[in-house]
């Protein structure tokens, strides 16, 4: 597998289960690329929906994936502090330029208070039926749910104080090297 270079523009693809595209960040500048973690940033991106309605996201935001869990966080970035958006999700791949992975519907949203609301149960019960989802990949999905709300209680990864801080402070490094080389 190749590994996105720090600084590089990418693409963001979200797929469902049935192999069908879901959602398409147009670009996300990783701040830090290895064989298990990818954390990227971007502001302002276009967004394209599986049905092509567009939309741009409204604030600088964080993203953190990993290659062995089943989750990945947005910490958007917002004047009242920073809010999280999980999804619930397969691993990452990278492959030609675009970091996948597949979503399970089930979202947690995660307040500057860490206090947090897990989101769309029902539609995660829907599509498991319409699409078949395997007993092992609910047992797994729940595993990997147990364990996010443990990172959250215990501030751990993304939810740590310093994460924002250090990672907010790369991308305005890589922000400012883009504007220069314009």
């Amino acid at each position: 597998m190749t590994i996105p270079k720090e600084g590089e523009t990418i693409q963001v693809h979200s797929y469902k289960h049935d192999g069908n595209i879901h959602r398409v960040w147009q670009e996300t500048t990783v701040l830090k690329g290895t064989r298990n973690i990818v954390i990227g940033a971007n502001e302002r991106t276009l967004v394209t929906e599986a049905d092509g309605r567009t939309w741009l996201t409204r604030e600088p935001s964080i993203c953190y994936f990993h290659a062995e869990h089943w989750f990945n966080i947005i910490c958007m970035l917002r004047e009242d502090g920073v809010y999280y958006y999980v999804n619930m999700s397969s691993p990452f791949v990278y492959d030609n330029q675009s970091l996948k992975y597949i979503d399970y519907d089930l979202d947690v949203k995660v307040f500057p208070d860490m206090s947090y609301l897990i989101l769309d149960e029902d539609e995660y019960a829907e599509h498991k039926k319409k699409m078949n989802y395997p007993e092992v990949i609910d047992q797994i999905l729940k595993r990997n749910l147990d364990k996010l709300l443990m990172w959250i209680k215990q501030r751990k990864g993304p939810f740590a104080p310093d994460f924002i801080e250090v990672w907010t402070s790369r991308y305005r490094f890589y922000k400012q090297v883009k504007k220069n080389d314009q």
